[in-house]
């Protein structure tokens, strides 16, 4: 299938958010996940508001189902808005949330490169990292 397949099918349908778009949706009790590395989180900076979930726990962390879910996992409903570097991976992650039943997971139209592109402020402390 190739992986230019598998990210059309992961975004078809969905309505995917600029990042002006995404700002606003966390102003309104969206939770904002940031799946960058430490790395390029360290070289293009934090997010306000955004939560650090590494990409391998997940859907693990954000299952309401899950055991080892977070706190801020309540239920089917919750909007995840997905953030990556360039908003490859974050569709990706988007789609695996969808799949677990959060029906609303979504991501940002060119990462973290089109947030800082928009003029959209970056943090100005530490990221909370959840494990």
């Amino acid at each position: 299938m190739g992986i230019d397949a598998v990210l059309q099918a992961a975004r078809r349908g969905v309505s995917r958010l600029t990042p002006t778009q995404a700002a606003e949706a966390v102003r309104d009790g969206a939770l904002l996940v940031d799946t960058r590395t430490e790395a390029q989180r360290r070289v293009q900076g934090e997010l306000p508001g955004a939560l650090v979930i590494d990409r391998t726990v997940l859907e693990w962390r954000l299952d309401p189902t899950s055991p080892y879910r977070i706190p801020e996992a309540t239920g089917p409903d919750l909007l995840v808005v997905v953030v990556c570097r360039q908003g490859y991976s974050s569709s990706l992650a988007a789609a695996s949330l969808r799949s677990v039943g959060l029906h609303r997971a979504t991501d940002v139209v060119g990462g973290v490169e089109a947030w800082i592109a928009a003029g959209l402020p970056l943090a100005d402390g530490l990221a909370d990292v959840r494990r």
